[in-house]
């Protein structure tokens, strides 16, 4: 299929012979927190898939740093799966996750606008070139891949210079959600009616505003949440499948990275025991803006029914993401955890209320006090030094 992909990757179109891949069953399909009956609903299936923001390999785009490589072709696939899980919580965040796409139909201002956040260049702050770069001060030379846990936290950086999107990135430290630590994170602080150029975007506000709420209210920062995992050793320890399963089930899913060792894939849902991804092994030409400002989206949409793998063949090294637009999101997924993760013997990950006491302080992230943009920023090596990162869940086992 990729040499297939690769060959018309400019003429993509519906191949409606796959569809029939699917098998003819009653069983429920999930995709991202929405089911549905593929007996009836293939079609409303596809279309919900191809809505999701597909990013592949590309080439010719310009040198890595100056000097680097043009193409990521063969080390950028978890790069291009974390840039998939980022966008797809933008769209929540900007569009709504009932948002649908569709080939050739303008699209609201906020879609070209995220798209253009992960264009191949270096002024585009969730670009292949940022990422990248990030990862040098990681450890990680330009070209070299990344694992799950590396790519949560590069987004979780690279996060505190995108005031547009105004995300706050949460990444679990040893298997372990504080709830406490995201809160003190995601609460923004009162507001005074005298200084409107302090005050947050119109989106963060419009709900209290919508509700009648005084402008003093505590704000909520619209949360990204990552947790990085390791099921099992050297293969995923079969008593976490129905835990896994379940978060995909959950409103606020983003879905997971992983895939097997230097081949990452982008999971959104399941069939049965079979998970189904987005896969970013195609190679594609660099796009860029047009002469009006908008980016051609063609290429950016996976239009053939996706890829299935038995859960049981995922590679144990995976990261979770799920995203909480208001507070009340994060409450209702802290409850679903209570209710259907926990409750497991083995559990896959903890959801605490208060920091361990043996851990040390935390402090919510903070973008540096530096005078020039993200861009230049992670140019330089000294200061990425500065920002630290967790190696946890690293490299996939081989």
């Amino acid at each position: 299929m990729e040499s297939v992909l690769s060959k018309y990757e400019n003429q993509i179109t519906i191949f409606t012979e796959y569809l029939e891949e699917y098998p003819n069953t009653d069983e429920l399909v999930w995709i991202l927190g929405k089911q549905h009956l593929l007996k009836t609903e293939k079609s409303k299936l596809l279309s919900d898939i191809s809505a999701r923001l597909w990013f592949t390999y590309r080439r010719k785009f310009s040198p890595i740093g100056g000097t680097g490589p043009s193409s990521d072709a063969g080390w950028g696939c978890m790069l291009r799966c974390g840039q998939m899980m980022l966008a797809q919580a933008l769209i929540c965040r900007h569009l709504g996750r009932d948002w649908s796409w569709e080939k050739q139909k303008e699209q609201p201002k906020e879609y070209q606008r995220i798209l253009q956040c992960f264009l191949d260049r270096k002024d585009c702050c969730y670009s292949i070139h940022q990422m990248a770069q990030m990862g040098v001060g990681e450890g990680k030379s330009i070209g070299e891949w990344f694992g799950p846990n590396t790519v949560a936290q590069v987004l979780k950086k690279l996060a505190l210079f995108d005031e547009w999107n105004s995300l706050a990135v949460y990444v679990s430290m040893d298997n372990t959600v504080v709830i406490e630590d995201i809160k003190k994170m995601c609460r923004v602080l009162p507001l005074s009616a005298d200084t409107p150029g302090d005050r947050p975007p119109d989106s963060l506000t419009a709900s209290n505003q919508s509700k009648g709420t005084s402008a003093y209210c505590p704000a909520w920062k619209p949360l990204l949440l990552i947790v990085p995992l390791r099921l099992g050793i050297n293969q995923i320890n079969p008593v976490y499948v129905a835990a896994f399963k379940e978060c995909f089930k959950m409103p606020q899913s983003l879905g997971a990275l992983g895939g097997k060792p230097n081949n990452a894939y982008y999971f959104i849902g399941f069939l049965g025991d079979e998970l189904i991804f987005l896969d970013p092994h195609t190679t594609q030409t660099f796009v860029d803006t047009e002469e009006n400002g908008t980016v051609n989206d063609q290429t950016f949409h996976c239009l053939q029914s996706p890829q299935r793998m038995n859960v049981l063949n995922l590679d144990p090294s995976v990261a979770l993401g799920f995203f909480c637009k208001e507070e009340k999101d994060f409450d209702n997924w802290c409850s679903l955890v209570q209710k259907e993760i926990l409750k497991e013997n083995l559990r896959m990950f903890e959801l605490v209320q208060k920091h361990p006491s043996h851990w040390p302080p935390f402090i919510p992230p903070a973008k540096p006090e530096v005078t020039t943009t993200g861009a230049e920023f992670i140019d330089s090596n000294e200061q990425l030094e500065e920002l630290d990162l967790e190696e946890d869940f690293e490299i996939l086992s081989v």
